[in-house]
């Protein structure tokens, strides 16, 4: 499941966008901490492919693929040092796949600001030499228990040594420990140590509903500036959080009206999942049967011995062959047994590289 963990100064509407994501009723009052404890919810990616495939098979179920967001209380300078609570907020979301950075880019004099009027630029930098600084803290006590190892002439110690010594300084230098790394498997020891600024980050740039569809062009520009300075591959959703949460307490058979009306296409929701996988690289399997449809997340490259971990361990212990064809094809051919008649279905081994909606049956024997 795709978990992602929604951070931002005080009042920047992470709470509002957090009920606008998950249609929830969680706290979003109008001063600083009101999170005390991390919201988590749990929300169906919408597909319209799923859709097509349940309409066709008609099975018992519908499951489609989820992603969980888990959002905690605002962050102010000084949190990696405790300041507003911040070590203890830091550690809710160092498990997570990626960060969506809540960013304010409007100006309202009716909500209490903690940093004074709408900065981009300031407001990304305080967070991430909160992150920075909070990494520092975990890189250092590690580094001190590898040094130990490396001076015994552990081979391995010395490497890690050396990896978390680059570390060190990008963070010192405010910058993210994703910048001291190349290798993949460098980039694996860092995930385990669930440092914060290995994470891929995708932006929610927080606008007023008077200024959709696009938001104020200056501060998304300088907001889209500032980060790329930090990610090159940093992504930007732009998105009136008091408007979606609004909209959830519509009739959904009006809510596209509504969008419609201020120029948007569909919910920030689906903006957000898609910017989501895209920064994630991945994509998404099906397996249909007479009892369920169901969607599947899968990192983009894996293959269908990947795939078939994702259902079962015994899918992939007793793995013999993948049944594939692609969901356009089976809903053309109408039924399962059509698309075999009309040699559609293929069968592939296990070093098969799984395709964005492709639908998977696999034979195993355990």
């Amino acid at each position: 499941m795709l978990r992602l963990g929604i951070i931002g100064l005080p009042n920047v509407g992470k709470s509002t966008l957090f009920n606008a994501l998950t249609n929830s009723e969680v706290s979003a009052e109008n001063y600083p901490f009101c999170t005390v404890d991390p919201n988590v919810g749990t929300v169906s990616i919408p597909d319209a492919r799923l859709l097509s495939l349940n309409a066709l098979v008609k099975p018992k179920e519908c499951i489609p693929a989820v992603v969980e967001f888990v959002d905690i209380a605002g962050l102010v300078a000084g949190a990696s040092e405790g300041e507003g609570l911040g070590n203890q907020f830091l550690s809710h979301i160092r498990e997570v796949d990626a960060i969506v950075h809540v960013v304010r880019c409007f100006d309202d004099p009716e909500v209490a600001y903690v940093a004074g009027p709408a900065d981009p630029r300031r407001d990304h930098d305080i967070i991430t030499t909160e992150l920075a600084l909070a990494d520092l803290a975990v890189v250092e006590r590690r580094l001190d228990r590898v040094q130990k190892s490396a001076r015994s002439g552990d081979k391995e110690s010395e490497a890690e040594a050396r990896l978390l010594t680059r570390v060190i300084k990008e963070l010192e230098a405010g910058r993210g420990a994703r910048d001291a790394v190349s290798a993949d498997e460098e980039k694996v020891r860092l995930r385990q140590l669930g440092l914060l600024t290995v994470k891929p980050v995708l932006y929610a740039a927080n606008i007023s509903e008077k200024d959709l569809p696009d938001g104020n062009t200056a501060m998304i520009e300088q907001l889209r500036e500032t980060a790329r300075e930090h990610h090159e591959e940093a992504e930007i959703v732009v998105f009136a959080a008091k408007f979606e949460a609004e909209l959830t307490a519509i009739d959904p058979a009006e809510q596209g009206d509504f969008r419609q009306a201020v120029g948007l296409d569909e919910p920030g929701l689906n903006r957000l999942i898609k910017t989501g996988y895209k920064l994630l690289d991945l994509e998404t399997f099906f397996t249909i049967g007479d009892n369920e449809v169901r969607a599947w997340t899968l990192k983009k490259g894996l293959t269908a011995f990947d795939a078939a971990g994702e259902i079962h361990s015994d899918f992939q212990r007793g793995f013999i062959r993948a049944e594939t064809i692609h969901w356009e094809e089976f809903v053309a051919a109408g039924s399962y047994k059509s698309a075999r008649d009309r040699g559609l279905v293929r069968g592939e081994g296990r070093d098969y590289p799984v395709t964005d909606g492709d639908i998977l049956l696999f034979r195993f024997n355990v």
